[in-house]
Parts: C-alpha cells; structure tokens; sequence
C-alpha cells in the first residue's frame, strides 16, 4: 500500500540508539514494527486493524506496551530534543485532550497515581503541559488530570528549563512565585499580567506574538486520532503516544 508509513534508514540510525538491548531471541524487524506503531497511532486504528504489511498486530501491540511501561519513546523523544541548540526563547502552554470512554472505564489499581483523568466542563480530559523552543518544537512534556491548573504544569517543567533568555507564556501563567523562580534561573518573564491585578505588568507585545507557535505545535500533535482522543487507561502510554508524535513530527 502506497499510504503506509515508513521510517528511512537515516531515522532508524537516529532512533538506534536508544533501543534496548534484545535478551534471548533477537527481536523481529525494529523498522517494521516501529512503522506500524507510529502508522496506528497516527490513525487512530485499533491494533487488530492494522496493515498486514507490519506484521502480526500481536507483535506491534506487545511491543508498544512493553516499550511504552519502560519509557524508552519518552526517552527516545527527550533524546533528541536535547539537541535543540535554542539559546534565546522558549514558551509554555497546556491544551487539553478528549479522553474516550475506554480511557476512564474500570477503576485504577491501588497505589499508583491514577489515570490523570479529571472532569472539565467539556468532560473527561487529560491536560498537556508542553515546553517548546523559538520554531515550535516540543522539549519537554507533561500531562495531568484536565482540572489541574497550569501553575502545577509550570512547576514540574521549571527545573528542566534550557538556559535562554525569554520565556513566554500566556496570563495563566501570571503569578508572583513563577515570575520570581525565571528570575533566579535567569530568564525574563513576557507573560501579561491578569486583569485582577492592581499594577499593570509590562510585557514585550511584540515578542509575544511569537507564542502563536506553541498553539500551532499543538494543533499538529492533535493530528495524530491517538493524542487528539485518549484511548489508553495507562497515563505512561499515553504520554508514549504524545512523545511518539512529537518525535516523528519534529525530531525525525
């Protein structure tokens, strides 16, 4: 079929080193099982629909959960966006993400975190908090319940922040501790102030124009059927999913 998805051998070599070490059997062609991966998320097929040109569905789904539990498509990701080179802006911003019915059935097992599925006025949802660089691209991940508030995606991607000069952000991210905590790590605030605020803040207008482009990195995330609506129950696959498209999209 002429519309299956592919990975070159140049993208191969890239992701190569970031595979696990097979024990015992070598493993089945990594290029063919990666391509179907990457073809049914994108497409948002079920695992028994996919083409017969990857290979046994078994194989692709095993190999996807396995890889997912063990975060290697996370690191595969984080890998290669370390490579960024930004030196002067990056943005931050959270959108929200449908969570299908099969997400939120049963109930989750007892002591891990939950499934990060809360209840919004749009229903179910999964919130995703994203760091990106001055063209776009995705650095750093995040995601939560849909109700959490911004402030507790801005604090887990603070330390991983790169070393630049500016970080923009949207008035939901106005708030005296987040503004003091860029300061020490020495990056300069473009955030509006909230309109609730007594004192105007000052912002560079022109320079938060930019931040249309995190909006745009997000609208092509939501391309891809299995980010755009949560069909996994695991939180850790589901990020897999996001990290896999963001991969494929900018990092390949």
């Amino acid at each position: 079929m002429s519309d299956l998805f592919w990975l070159t051998d140049a993208q191969m070599a890239r992701l190569a080193p970031f595979f696990p070490r097979s024990h015992g059997k070598p493993r089945v062609d990594d290029r063919r099982v990666l391509s179907g991966i990457i073809f049914i998320n994108r497409n948002g097929l079920r695992w028994r629909d996919a083409p017969a040109a990857y290979g046994p569905h078994k194989t692709l789904y095993s190999r996807w959960k396995r890889w997912s539990e063990k975060g290697i498509f996370a690191r595969m990701m984080a890998g290669l966006a370390a490579e960024h080179g930004e030196k002067t802006t990056v943005m931050i911003d959270a959108t929200y993400l449908k969570a299908h019915r099969t997400a939120t059935s049963m109930a989750a097992k007892k002591g891990g975190r939950g499934r990060l599925i809360g209840r919004t006025k749009g229903g179910m949802n999964t919130k995703l908090h994203a760091i990106c660089d001055s063209q776009g691209r995705p650095i750093d991940l995040f995601v939560t319940a849909g109700q959490v508030s911004d402030y507790i995606g801005a604090r887990a991607l603070l330390s991983g922040l790169p070393n630049v000069k500016w970080l923009l952000g949207d008035r939901g991210y106005d708030a005296d501790w987040f503004r003091e905590a860029l300061q020490d790590k020495g990056l300069r605030a473009c955030i509006p102030g909230r309109k609730k605020r007594k004192t105007p803040i000052k912002y560079d207008k022109r320079r938060y124009k930019r931040r249309n482009r995190i909006e745009i990195m997000f609208g092509r995330l939501k391309d891809w059927r299995r980010v755009a609506t949560r069909y996994d129950r695991c939180p850790k696959v589901f990020l897999s999913a996001i990290a896999l498209a963001a991969l494929v999209i900018y990092w390949l």
